[in-house]
């Protein structure tokens, strides 16, 4: 516990929610995390994983993408590995009180031993999202360090400054303010199903007006019959912190300890080991809406058996210009070779151009099997009318055609769920209907309101999951 003594020394822990942490033995991979600090000063800290601890350096101006800057850095105490997950509001008054972001986090590596010299000069490359490349720390005198840009692909890959929410949640450093703020204050008329939602005035669409909280009381009350189609599914995220001018981010791995979230580790395509997540219950939606987000994408299998797909999606993404007589053709065309297959079929809006045309299907056992087998639907229909289908994804080649989006069925790739809120324009829910309202409903024509009403007729898919096929 030696090289957290200084850390500990400066710290109450019965006033602030830092952790507490233990010295532990370091991974394969060592970690590293940047965390803006809006404290005193406004200032970034730079963390490397080394031995058990997080050498630390805060950066009064922040990393630079350009080799001639030559950023001050300040050696500081070692903090804890656990560190790297604190995200949040110290108090005012107590050491470095004021509010942390995460904003970058991934891997650093190193060429040669002698490269490493925590007393001198450090060659590294950091593998992060914002931070990539090869980068120099260089001791001067007593805690002051140099942080250099080196020359490589990376010089200018990105200006910092034009980043302003958590990599991890998506969060603004005001919203994480905010947060803090909203607990102490306990404003109960924004607590959803025990969530407190910070910022619940932040405006995700205009016309009509939609706001955060509306989001979360859309999902509350859909809640029952969505969940059976997110239950026990790997699930992305797409984010939007700013609101309604800001930027999305399209998120799989949320290193999260929200509650009502559950992670599946799975090897991904590149042979490594990777966090998934899955929402286990209205507590974790809720949650995920809090950290803004506000559409969800899911697997076609689930957790316990993840290598046996067990619905097809099929999305047919029209031409920009396409008539929507064409469009909802091309859903009766697609429904008529399902038939042919004796395959029972369900339809939802997909809440943008399209519709999602879905198949409860259990007899084909493996994801390559799956996705031939959606690939071959989707080419008989591309043989059978030429001039209306094509199964192959390249922009230019689909003008006055349909695109059979087959691809979806896909160990990996997602589909929008039903039910859930897409983060377009008119915030169209991509929503169950049934097959006579093909010809009434426009693909993005269901809003939340919408949606909310039709809870109390009867459910298109009720029988969706007892279908065996």
């Amino acid at each position: 516990m030696k090289n957290l003594k200084e850390y500990q020394e400066k710290r109450n822990f019965n006033k602030t929610k830092e952790p507490t942490g233990k010295e532990r033995k370091s991974s394969k991979k060592l970690r590293f995390v940047v965390q803006h600090h809006l404290a005193r000063k406004d200032h970034y800290d730079l963390r490397l994983e080394w031995k058990g601890t997080l050498k630390s350096w805060a950066v009064p101006k922040g990393p630079s993408y350009q080799t001639k800057d030559k950023r001050l850095a300040i050696r500081v105490e070692d903090h804890p590995l656990e560190y790297r997950n604190f995200e949040g509001t110290i108090p005012k008054g107590e050491y470095g009180g004021g509010t942390v972001m995460i904003f970058d986090e991934g891997y650093w590596t190193y060429e040669e031993e002698k490269d490493i010299n925590f007393d001198k000069v450090l060659k590294f490359t950091l593998h992060g999202t914002r931070l990539r490349g090869k980068w120099t720390l260089i001791s001067t005198k007593d805690n002051l360090w140099l942080f250099i840009k080196e020359q490589d692909n990376f010089v200018n890959y990105a200006k910092l400054s034009d980043y302003s929410t958590s990599i991890r949640t998506g969060r603004t450093m005001k919203e994480i303010a905010e947060h803090k703020k909203v607990i102490m204050q306990s404003k109960k008329n924004y607590i959803v199903d025990s969530i407190l939602i910070s910022n619940p005035d932040k405006k995700i669409a205009l016309h009509p007006l939609v706001t955060k909280y509306d989001i979360a009381l859309y999902y509350s009350k859909v809640f029952e019959r969505m969940f059976p189609y997110l239950d026990q599914r790997i699930t992305s995220f797409i984010r939007l912190p700013d609101g309604v001018n800001g930027n999305f981010f399209y998120q799989k791995h949320l290193e999260t300890k929200e509650k009502g979230i559950g992670k599946k580790m799975l090897v991904n395509t590149h042979e490594e080991k990777e966090d998934y997540y899955y929402i286990k219950d209205k507590i974790g939606l809720i949650s995920e809406v809090q950290m803004n987000s506000y559409e969800f994408h899911i697997w076609g299998s689930q957790i316990h058996h993840i290598n046996h797909p067990n619905y097809l999606v099929f999305d047919l993404d029209p031409d920009e210009n396409m008539a929507l007589k064409q469009v909802r053709e091309g859903v009766k065309d697609l429904k008529s070779i399902l038939d042919e297959l004796h395959l029972v079929s369900f339809l939802k809006t997909s809440g943008g151009k399209g519709y999602h045309v879905v198949v409860p299907i259990q007899s084909l056992k493996s994801w390559t099997s799956f996705r031939n087998f959606a690939k071959q639907i989707a080419k008989i229909m591309e043989k059978k009318w030429p001039d209306r289908y094509i199964s192959n994804m390249r922009l230019q080649k689909r003008k006055n055609k349909i695109f059979i989006d087959w691809i979806r069925n896909t160990k990996g790739a997602t589909s929008v769920a039903p039910y859930s809120i897409r983060l377009k324009k008119k915030l169209a829910v991509s929503m169950p209907i049934s097959w006579h309202e093909l010809d009434k409903v426009k693909p993005d024509g269901i809003t939340m309101q919408e949606a909310i009403k039709r809870l109390k007729r009867k459910d298109p898919w009720e029988h969706f999951f007892e279908i065996e096929q």
